[in-house]
C-alpha cells in the first residue's frame, strides 16, 4: 500500500487523515511541531490499528531542514513517499487587518505561505529523485476568492494555494510528479473555533451557519482519504463541500437541525 506523509497531523484534519489512511492499510508518517506529541500519536495509532505501519517526526514547516528531516524519516521507514499531504497551517484571530500585530502577520505568512512553498520544494525534489509521487495542497477559506471581514490575512494566504498549484504543475511538466488539491470544506477543529470570541454575537451568527455547512473531522477525513487513494491524475481535486451539497443543506436546514458545538461553553 501507499506511503503517506501528512504535515500537521497530531490533531484536527491531519490526525483524522492519518487514522483514515491507516484504516485503509497505508503506511503513514505523521508530524507536528512537538516531538513529544508526535511520539504520543505514533504510540496511540500503533495501538489502535493492529499491524499498522506508522512513523513520526517533529517538523516546523517554516524550516526547510525540518521538512527535509520529515522526508528522510518517511524514506527510512518505508523506502519511498507516494503521497505528501500539505495540511499544516495556522489562523489568527478574526480582526480588521490594522488591528493585527506585525508578529501575527509574519506568523501566518510564514506558516501558510512560506511553509507551503518550502514543503512543496522538499517534496518535489524528493519525488523527482525517486521517480514520481503525488502532492496534495490544502485549500481553505479564501482559496476560491471569497472574502469576509477579519480574514484578510488568512484568506490571502489560502488564495495563494490556487496560483501555487497551477504554477507547480507547470514546473512538474515532463515528470511523474502530480500536483493536486484537497478541499475539506468547513470542519469543526480548533482552527475553526479559535478565530472567535465564543461570547460574541459574531460567534452566534457564525455558529448558525456552521451548523448547516460544517462537519466533524471523523465525517470528512474518510471521504478525503478515499479520494486521494483513487486519484491518479495530475491536477486532481478532492472536495467535500461542493456547491451542490451546500445548496441542498441550506434548503434542508429548516427541517434538519444540527448541533455541532454542544460541548463548547457557548
Amino acid at each position: 500500500m501507499k506511503s503517506i506523509v501528512i504535515t500537521g497531523s497530531t490533531r484536527g484534519i491531519g490526525r483524522g487523515l492519518a487514522q483514515s489512511f491507516l484504516a485503509r492499510g497505508c503506511k503513514v508518517t505523521v508530524s507536528g511541531r512537538s516531538q513529544a506529541a508526535v511520539d504520543s500519536l505514533v504510540e496511540e495509532l500503533t495501538a489502535a490499528f493492529a499491524g499498522s505501519q506508522v512513523a513520526g517526526c517533529a517538523c516546523d514547516i517554516t524550516r526547510q531542514a525540518d521538512l527535509q528531516g520529515l522526508w528522510d524519516c518517511a524514506k527510512a521507514a518505508f523506502k519511498r513517499v507516494d503521497v505528501w499531504v500539505n495540511n499544516a497551517g495556522i489562523s489568527i484571530h478574526r480582526a480588521p487587518l490594522w488591528e493585527h500585530s506585525e508578529a501575527d502577520l509574519a506568523a501566518i505568512v510564514d506558516a501558510n505561505l512560506k511553509g507551503m512553498l518550502l514543503a512543496n520544494k522538499v517534496a518535489m525534489a524528493g519525488m523527482k529523485a525517486q521517480g514520481g509521487g503525488q502532492i496534495w495542497n490544502m485549500e481553505g477559506f479564501g482559496s476560491n476568492g471569497m472574502a469576509q471581514p477579519g480574514l484578510a490575512a488568512y484568506g490571502a494566504t489560502k488564495r495563494a494555494v490556487n496560483y501555487l498549484n497551477k504554477a507547480l504543475r507547470k514546473d512538474a511538466a515532463g515528470t511523474d510528479i502530480q500536483i493536486c488539491t484537497l478541499s475539506p470544506g468547513i470542519v469543526v477543529t480548533d482552527l475553526l473555533v479559535g478565530d472567535y470570541d465564543l461570547n460574541s454575537p459574531e460567534w452566534q451568527r457564525a455558529k448558525r451557519m456552521f451548523n448547516i455547512l460544517a462537519d466533524r473531522v471523523e465525517t470528512v477525513t474518510p471521504y478525503l482519504a478515499d479520494g486521494i487513494l483513487r486519484a491518479n491524475q495530475d491536477g486532481a481535486k478532492v472536495a467535500w463541500l461542493t456547491m451542490g451539497k451546500a445548496m441542498r443543506r441550506f434548503l434542508a436546514a429548516p427541517f434538519r437541525k444540527r448541533e455541532l458545538f454542544a460541548d463548547l461553553p457557548c
